[in-house]
């Protein structure tokens, strides 16, 4: 850290990730970010199996938002894809995450998910910082961080014969 008074950024701005208490909150980060969206793709399959038409249909009605008519195209166009794909991928993400295993892979399909939902959210009823910007923020975190690697499957796949030979696999990993 720089302490000079003409240029607090002359020096390099490092966030030290090695310390227990560090690795034990973005492990739990990790954990509890993977259970909201694995419990949420667990109940919808739960209640209406691989055919969630809650999904193409809210995306039918998507209209006034920034995306302009792409939902409603993908809602009417993709409902085959979608009315499967928003509870077993919602299940899948939370279980990657959950147990560390391709962390940045399945944090990706979170941000890609949460992008939609937040710029989805026409209304912006509380301004353009609400709930799903929050779920956003939390999955570009675990991405970012490599919140696998913390007590996570990640760390062992890692040192698997497969990744050392093919080492940028570890941008799917950690």
């Amino acid at each position: 850290m720089s302490y000079q008074a003409t240029n607090p950024l002359a020096d390099e701005f490092e966030l030290g990730l090695d310390g227990p208490l560090t690795a034990y909150w973005l492990a739990f980060l990790r954990v509890v970010t993977g259970w909201w969206f694995f419990h949420a793709g667990v109940t919808k399959l739960i209640e209406d199996g691989l055919a969630f038409t809650y999904g193409p249909a809210y995306m039918q009605q998507m209209t006034g938002t920034a995306l302009g008519p792409i939902p409603i195209w993908m809602g009417n166009n993709l409902a085959w894809l979608i009315a499967p794909g928003v509870p077993l991928f919602e299940t899948l993400i939370g279980l990657a995450l959950m147990v560390g295993a391709f962390t940045r892979l399945a944090a990706f399909g979170g941000v890609v998910f949460m992008t939609l939902f937040w710029v989805g959210n026409a209304g912006f009823g509380h301004g353009l910082v609400n709930g799903d910007l929050m779920g956003l923020l939390l999955f570009v975190t675990v991405m970012v961080v490599g919140a696998g690697r913390y007590y996570g499957l990640d760390a062992i796949i890692e040192k698997l014969a497969l990744v050392e030979r093919h080492p940028k696999l570890r941008y799917l990993l950690g």
